[in-house]
Protein backbone atom coordinates (compact mmCIF):
# COMPACT_ATOMS: atom_id res chain seq x y z
CA UNK A 1 0.00 0.00 0.00
CA UNK A 2 2.84 2.38 0.80
CA UNK A 3 4.44 1.81 -2.64
CA UNK A 4 1.18 2.68 -4.42
CA UNK A 5 0.93 5.96 -2.51
CA UNK A 6 4.52 6.88 -3.38
CA UNK A 7 3.97 6.08 -7.06
CA UNK A 8 0.71 8.05 -7.11
CA UNK A 9 2.42 11.09 -5.54
CA UNK A 10 5.25 10.89 -8.09
CA UNK A 11 2.79 10.67 -10.98
CA UNK A 12 0.88 13.69 -9.68
CA UNK A 13 4.12 15.68 -9.24
CA UNK A 14 5.41 14.86 -12.72
CA UNK A 15 2.02 15.65 -14.26
CA UNK A 16 1.84 18.98 -12.45
CA UNK A 17 5.38 19.85 -13.53
CA UNK A 18 4.61 18.91 -17.14
CA UNK A 19 1.44 20.99 -17.20
CA UNK A 20 3.20 23.99 -15.61
CA UNK A 21 6.16 23.92 -18.00
CA UNK A 22 4.04 23.36 -21.09
CA UNK A 23 1.67 26.21 -20.15
CA UNK A 24 4.42 28.76 -19.38
CA UNK A 25 6.75 28.14 -22.32
CA UNK A 26 6.24 28.30 -26.04
CA UNK A 27 8.67 25.55 -26.97
CA UNK A 28 8.08 23.37 -29.98
CA UNK A 29 9.79 20.05 -30.45
CA UNK A 30 11.93 19.97 -33.56
CA UNK A 31 13.68 16.87 -34.76
CA UNK A 32 17.24 16.58 -35.99
CA UNK A 33 16.12 16.23 -39.62
CA UNK A 34 14.96 19.83 -39.83
CA UNK A 35 18.14 21.11 -38.18
CA UNK A 36 20.37 19.13 -40.54
CA UNK A 37 18.49 20.41 -43.56
CA UNK A 38 19.05 24.01 -42.45
CA UNK A 39 22.78 23.46 -41.89
CA UNK A 40 23.17 21.81 -45.31
CA UNK A 41 21.39 24.76 -46.96
CA UNK A 42 23.77 27.16 -45.15
CA UNK A 43 26.89 25.25 -46.20
CA UNK A 44 25.89 24.39 -49.77
CA UNK A 45 22.83 26.35 -50.99
CA UNK A 46 22.86 24.61 -54.40
CA UNK A 47 22.83 21.09 -52.90
CA UNK A 48 20.24 18.79 -54.49
CA UNK A 49 19.28 15.64 -52.51
CA UNK A 50 19.91 12.35 -54.32
CA UNK A 51 16.66 10.79 -53.03
CA UNK A 52 13.19 12.09 -52.24
CA UNK A 53 10.68 10.56 -49.83
CA UNK A 54 8.07 8.29 -51.38
CA UNK A 55 5.37 9.54 -48.98
CA UNK A 56 5.34 12.32 -46.42
CA UNK A 57 2.91 12.20 -43.49
CA UNK A 58 0.30 14.96 -43.55
CA UNK A 59 1.40 16.37 -40.18
CA UNK A 60 4.11 16.20 -37.56
CA UNK A 61 1.74 14.42 -35.18
CA UNK A 62 1.17 11.59 -37.66
CA UNK A 63 4.92 11.35 -38.19
CA UNK A 64 5.46 11.08 -34.43
CA UNK A 65 2.71 8.47 -34.18
CA UNK A 66 4.31 6.34 -36.89
CA UNK A 67 7.73 6.68 -35.25
CA UNK A 68 6.28 5.59 -31.89
CA UNK A 69 4.49 2.68 -33.56
CA UNK A 70 7.75 1.59 -35.19
CA UNK A 71 9.55 1.78 -31.83
CA UNK A 72 6.77 -0.25 -30.15
CA UNK A 73 6.98 -2.98 -32.78
CA UNK A 74 10.75 -3.16 -32.38
CA UNK A 75 10.43 -3.36 -28.59
CA UNK A 76 7.85 -6.15 -28.90
CA UNK A 77 10.10 -8.15 -31.21
CA UNK A 78 13.14 -7.73 -28.95
CA UNK A 79 11.07 -8.54 -25.84
CA UNK A 80 9.60 -11.64 -27.47
CA UNK A 81 12.97 -13.11 -28.38
CA UNK A 82 14.51 -12.23 -25.02
CA UNK A 83 11.60 -13.95 -23.25
CA UNK A 84 11.74 -16.89 -25.61
CA UNK A 85 15.42 -17.56 -25.00
CA UNK A 86 15.09 -16.98 -21.26
CA UNK A 87 12.21 -19.47 -21.09
CA UNK A 88 14.11 -21.92 -23.26
CA UNK A 89 17.09 -21.70 -20.89
CA UNK A 90 14.85 -22.31 -17.84
CA UNK A 91 13.25 -25.31 -19.51
CA UNK A 92 16.64 -26.85 -20.31
CA UNK A 93 17.87 -26.32 -16.74
CA UNK A 94 14.76 -28.09 -15.38
CA UNK A 95 15.23 -31.16 -17.60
Amino acid sequence: MKLEIIVAVLVVLFTAQFLYVSSTTDAAFGGADGEAEGVIQDIAPDYDPIANPVWEPPSGEIESLLFGFQAAIGALIIGFFMGYYKGKGKKQSND
